[in-house]
């Protein structure tokens, strides 16, 4: 848990540098999961719109956290904008952020594996 927690405190807006592939599955995981039990309990009792406002602070770390991969793949973080492809784009950005970063320093920085 402590790739969520350095995301959520220590990185929350931080769009430089570069985050190993640990770090940014971690906090995808804790936000799926932060997302589906605001989304059912909040929704039990009438009160779903907690659910949003949880999803809307998860949403500036969790673009970092893919922007910080995406240079960790040598790769400007605007491609994380290819999400908004419909089907498809989705699907590409979770196929770059599984594979494996570049090996020793980039432009981005140092290797967060070494």
């Amino acid at each position: 848990m402590t790739a969520v927690r350095t995301v959520l405190k220590d990185k929350y807006a931080d769009f430089s540098g570069r985050a190993r592939r640990s770090e940014f599955w971690w906090f995808a995981l804790f936000s799926f999961a932060a997302n589906l039990v605001a989304t059912f309990i909040f929704g039990m009792i009438g009160l779903g719109f907690v659910a949003y406002i949880v999803s809307l602070a998860l949403l500036v770390p969790g673009i970092a956290v893919a922007v910080r991969r995406l240079h960790d793949r040598d790769m400007i973080g605007w491609w994380c904008l290819i999400a908004l492809v419909p089907l498809v784009g989705g699907i590409a950005l979770l196929v770059i952020c599984a594979l494996e970063g570049t090996k020793g320093p980039n432009k981005y920085g140092a290797d967060p594996a070494a």
